[in-house]
């Protein structure tokens, strides 16, 4: 497992590479790249700005990651996240996760992004020509997350 948040740019190939590496078991390798979008409610953006509490952040995906491996057989996840600014185009965040079988390795992999989306500690804003506002929470990306309950307990929350 290896979960890493950066200022720094995502190389996509690289991340991939190091998860394949070290995963002679697996004949599945899902991955999901999140590149920042260029337009925001069909208005131009200069760029994404996320902030976050490091330790926490890293902490609750870590946990995320877990409660993954729990629930699929699972030979490795990777998961890079970008912070600070981030222009459009730039990768914001890298997940993937390998196994034996396909289907564990798209669920987990989808799994893992929509926490990321609902439940781990980052905050957008977004820089436009008219200024600087912060990113609500969408319904859809609650409801997206909410699948993933298990019926009797709140599962990764």
């Amino acid at each position: 497992m290896s979960v890493r948040i950066t200022e720094a740019p995502i190389d996509v190939a690289a991340e991939t590479a190091a998860l394949s590496r070290g995963c002679s078991d697996a004949g599945a390798l899902v991955t999901f790249t999140g590149i920042c979008r260029g337009e925001e409610e069909g208005a131009p953006i200069a760029a994404l700005v996320l902030e976050h509490y490091p330790e926490m952040a890293e902490d609750e995906i870590k946990r995320h990651v877990e409660e993954a491996k729990k629930r699929w057989p699972l030979s490795s996840v990777r998961i890079a996240h970008r912070v600070g600014r981030i222009a459009p185009g730039e990768t914001i965040v890298f997940v993937a996760a390998a196994s034996a079988h396909r289907q564990a390795a798209f669920a987990a992999a989808e799994f893992l992004m929509d926490y990321l989306k609902t439940r781990a500690p980052f905050w957008k804003k977004v820089e436009r020509a008219d200024g600087t506002h912060w990113v609500a929470a969408r319904k859809t990306d609650d409801a997206a997350a909410a699948r993933w309950k298990k019926p009797g307990r709140e599962a990764a929350e």
